[in-house]
């Protein structure tokens, strides 16, 4: 038996490493260790369209845009606790992992007053203030979920954390509030990763490789000898593994060709807007679904696009040219259609990821997507009415069997934002703190905390 660690093996110029997926010939520690769990975050700015994504509301009222979070009408009025999981049109893209997801609605948040409406919904979407406890920033901002989660799962990886965001325009429209949700603490923000090759070097590459030849020639090459100790279905996992690898950098190639093109045509808005939505999202997940295949890190987030940054960006597959989502979400009765079309499609982007986790096996013979917690949220209900409550908030994954899965849980009889009431925003009664599902996947990561920012406790209904 061979005595190369399962997670990851040396190679090369300057002892650059390329992690490996688990492969059973790799020995019989490498068989009885279990994977490791994971969590990452999917953030979808704006919110979404509620009558095509939560059950119920399809027949629903448009609402007219306000800046003051006034209450909605719709009420679909959905029994509190569990029901079979019904995959509305925004839903629809989730159909192959349908089992695996859990939607959860009912979950609010408080709007502490002085901040932009955007910025605060981003920056403190997995916040750990309580509102109105931080006094040097007007953010009820501190560190966020993800680094107090790396505290417990992350401290043998490479990485203790990444973050991704699919933001490549240098057009630096708003602050950072509006463009990042992970944070080390107070207006201390985790600077994410926007650039694919930026992204690929840091995970995978050396000075060394990137002077002479690619890292996957490089790495084929050492990995000749192992190959030819491994077992049938390993070697198959194994060229699998690399043909993704790539696939990244053929992806990368074509972008980057694109992009150049395009610098040398005469365009109204920036370059970045012209490049593929979906073929960049999809790019920058697969590097991070390998990073956690292969124990790279334990803890990522992901964040689709910036709350309210005007630039428009191409939607391949929607629309002929550059388009607005902020913008468009200002006028939810004109754009109803193509709204609920940008929904869709950020989904299938999380349903492409989630699919992928679930095609890879693992050494207690789940997939990645039964060992990890992955998230889909926003910090805004719906984008038309800058809502803070009832927001659109999908889990895939059980984190190692730990979740319920195929259900969908409801923690609210009502719908609708937080009303103003004596100059303060109050949550609406029945509501849920979103703090409270944070506070449960804190607790299925391990940490012992008893509380978290505003959380009345934990989700029973979403354990297993």
């Amino acid at each position: 038996m061979m005595n190369t660690s399962r997670r990851s093996f040396l190679h090369g110029i300057g002892g650059a490493a390329l992690a490996l997926p688990w492969l059973e010939s790799l020995g019989r520690a490498a068989q009885t260790k279990a994977p490791a769990l994971r969590c990452a975050w999917f953030y979808v700015p704006i919110g979404v369209v509620r009558r095509g994504f939560f059950p119920g509301e399809a027949n629903a009222t448009v609402p007219k845009f306000t800046s003051n979070r006034k209450a909605l009408s719709n009420d679909a009025r959905i029994p509190v606790g569990l029901r079979p999981l019904e995959l509305t049109p925004t839903m629809k893209p989730l159909a192959k992992v349908k089992d695996k997801v859990t939607l959860i609605t009912g979950m609010d948040r408080v709007f502490q007053p002085g901040t932009d409406v955007h910025a605060q919904c981003a920056s403190c979407f997995l916040t750990s203030a309580t509102p109105f406890s931080v006094t040097q920033s007007p953010y009820p901002q501190s560190r966020t979920l993800d680094h107090l989660v790396a505290d417990s799962i992350g401290g043998n990886t490479p990485f203790q954390t990444l973050e991704f965001s699919c933001n490549s325009h240098r057009d630096n429209l708003e602050s950072i509030q509006f463009d990042n949700i992970s944070w080390y603490g107070t207006s201390h923000v985790a600077p994410s990763m926007r650039d694919p090759r930026k992204a690929y070097r840091r995970l995978f590459g050396t000075q060394e490789i990137r002077a002479y030849r690619n890292i996957t020639d490089l790495v084929l090459e050492d990995a000749r000898s192992l190959q030819r100790e491994l077992g049938y279905s390993d070697q198959q996992k194994f060229n699998e593994y690399f043909d993704s690898i790539r696939s990244i950098e053929k992806q990368m190639d074509r972008l980057e060709q694109m992009k150049s093109k395009l610098a040398n045509v005469k365009l109204d808005e920036p370059t970045e807007a012209h490049l593929p939505r979906g073929e960049y999202i999809r790019l920058m997940g697969d590097l991070m679904v390998t990073a956690l295949q292969t124990g790279l890190t334990n803890v990522a987030t992901f964040m689709v696009g910036p709350e309210r940054w005007n630039t428009p960006l191409l939607y391949e597959t929607l629309f002929d040219k550059p388009r607005s989502h902020h913008g468009m979400s200002h006028n939810q009765g004109k754009f109803i259609e193509d709204l609920l079309k940008l929904d869709q499609f950020h989904m299938e982007q999380f349903a492409y990821l989630a699919e992928k986790m679930d095609n890879i096996e693992e050494a207690n013979g789940r997939t990645l997507l039964d060992n990890i917690i992955f998230t889909y949220g926003s910090g805004l209900g719906d984008g038309a009415t800058h809502q803070y409550s009832a927001l659109p908030i999908i889990l895939a994954g059980s984190g190692g069997g730990k979740l319920i899965t195929g259900k969908h849980l409801n923690l609210s009889l009502t719908s609708g934002p937080i009303p103003k009431k004596d100059g303060q925003y109050q949550k609406i009664e029945g509501g849920t703190p979103l703090a409270n599902l944070w506070l449960t996947q804190a607790k299925v990561m391990g940490l012992k905390q008893k509380r978290y920012a505003d959380s009345t406790g934990i989700l029973p209904g979403l354990l297993a």
